[in-house]
């Protein structure tokens, strides 16, 4: 499908108002709700062509700025040192309760949209991994892919370093799409069989992919994308949402 991406929008939160992005089909009609959550860096340009591949596939696509109240709008940090310093600091100086707020505002914000069926997934990349993670405990997320998702087996999300991402996956009632890099030294392999485990014991549904890739394979910049990788995941992706959320309604 050929797409369109709106004007961006301001949606209330907790802590301020948060840059928002919608992409969609250009066909009018109704379309199965997606939150794509970015990397640290935030709405970059790798971030917007994903955005434009699931509005492909048939989805409205939100794409909310995760550092709303801690970067003027619009702001897009460098993939470098600098940019990856900067968002580090700024993912242990918001509060995990900002976050959430930020998960319900997003999400609400896709289901009073003219576009949106009703019917919510989440997708994240890297700390968006979490995000997304953390998102489908949210009683309407149907669906979540989570993409090398940092910081969940070290439980250090946010202020404090303390987050309990883990120790709430029982609250979920969608099913996972987890999807990680054995090169990728953020998340080693103790820390992926801590979230393989828990999420077993909580009997929670979910999808589990380990490829021989590095951290950010996805990304269609730099020396670590790997674009058959990349494709094989989108295909995965979209299938899960497809059977989870259902097609575009009238």
């Amino acid at each position: 499908m050929t797409i369109t991406e709106l004007q961006s929008t301001d949606v209330p939160t907790p802590t301020g108002p948060m840059r928002t992005y919608l992409v969609r089909p250009t066909v009018e009609g109704r379309y199965p709700g997606l939150v794509l959550y970015s990397e640290i860096f935030q709405v970059t340009g790798p971030i917007r062509r994903m955005a434009a591949m699931l509005a492909s596939h048939g989805f409205v696509v939100a794409v909310p700025e995760i550092f709303h109240e801690l970067e003027p709008a619009g702001t897009v940090l460098a993939y470098d040192e600098a940019g990856a310093a900067r968002g580090n600091q700024h993912k242990i100086t918001k509060t995990l309760g900002s976050y959430d707020g930020d998960a319900r505002a997003a999400l609400d914000y896709l289901t009073s949209s003219p576009y949106c069926t009703g019917t919510l997934g989440v997708m994240g990349i890297c700390i968006g991994g979490h995000l997304a993670f953390r998102a489908a405990m949210q009683p309407d997320v149907l669906a979540a892919a989570c993409f090398y998702a940092t910081d969940i087996h070290t439980q250090s999300l946010g202020q404090g370093l303390r987050d309990d991402s883990l120790e709430r996956v029982a609250e979920v009632r969608g099913e996972f799409l987890m999807i990680w890099g054995r090169q990728d030294p953020h998340i080693p392999r103790q820390g992926r069989a801590l979230i393989y485990n828990t999420l077993s014991d909580a009997a929670v549904p979910f999808q589990w992919h380990e490829f021989n890739a590095a951290h950010a394979f996805m990304r269609d910049e730099g020396p670590r994308y790997d674009p058959a990788l990349a494709k094989m995941c989108y295909d995965m992706t979209v299938n899960l949402f497809h059977r989870r959320l259902g097609e575009a309604g009238k």
